[in-house]
């Protein structure tokens, strides 16, 4: 039986909105959305690129934009701490699937902790499954405890760096998890600076910079090839600092 559309077929300008001499539509990549619109496809997306190019606001516009909070969590939570977000998910319109699912996951890793914290405070009703003790766990641990736990139906998924708390081992995991979640009918949109997380075969990679946002091979990104000359010969790169 085939799937549903998927969640998100396109991101595009709200109606009367155009492109400013302002942050966030000074960053290539938030101006060439607003400019062109993006489809997105089904499956898995990764979003590559430099400190800054833009890849972690895209992927939190679109978020919020669908309907999770800001800081992290499912379409049901509303976690606020502080408001950091930009204004950019007030400035697009989503194009969605018809009868495509509702469900949605935001991670993010610079919030995660706060998240646990909501958790705690907002346990799951009597009956249902439990929440695991995420800050009793070390942070790669947590990591991988909460997306085995919390991506488990067909929905959006959206996620921000979760390399960050990763070795490389569970770096494998997480591909593992996102491959299966494409094979369930579930579309990820995943922001990252891992060559090994961007790897998974099948999976589209927009890289952004400078130029805006460009559809690419995963061997031509420029991330792929500085972790290869790096390891290839790292005195080359060191000698520049030691």
């Amino acid at each position: 039986m085939p799937f549903a559309a998927h969640p998100v077929r396109r991101i595009a300008a709200a109606e009367g909105i155009t492109v400013s001499s302002s942050w966030p539509h000074t960053v290539p990549a938030v101006r060439q959305l607003l400019t062109d619109g993006l489809d997105l496809g089904p499956g898995v997306t990764f979003l590559v690129g430099e400190n800054g190019a833009g890849k972690s606001t895209l992927v939190e516009a679109i978020a919020v934009a669908f309907g999770m909070s800001p800081e992290g969590g499912s379409t049901g939570a509303r976690l606020s701490t502080r408001a950091t977000e930009s204004p950019l998910y007030e400035e697009i319109q989503l194009t969605r699937g018809a009868g495509s699912p509702r469900a949605g996951f935001f991670l993010r890793a610079e919030t995660m902790h706060g998240f646990y914290s909501y958790l705690e405070d907002n346990p799951r009703p009597p009956g249902a499954p439990q929440d695991l003790p995420f800050h009793r766990m070390s942070h790669g641990e947590s990591f991988l405890s909460l997306i085995g736990d919390r991506f488990d139906r067909r929905g959006f998924y959206c996620l921000d760096e979760p390399e960050s708390a990763l070795s490389f081992s569970s770096s494998l995991a997480v591909i593992g998890v996102l491959k299966r979640l494409a094979e369930s009918g579930s579309q990820v949109l995943c922001a990252t600076h891992s060559p090994v997380i961007a790897a998974l075969p099948g999976a589209t990679i927009l890289e952004v910079g400078e130029w805006g946002i460009r559809e690419s091979a995963w061997t031509d990104l420029q991330l792929v090839q500085n972790w290869r000359a790096y390891l290839d010969a790292p005195e080359r790169y060191l000698r520049h600092i030691t």
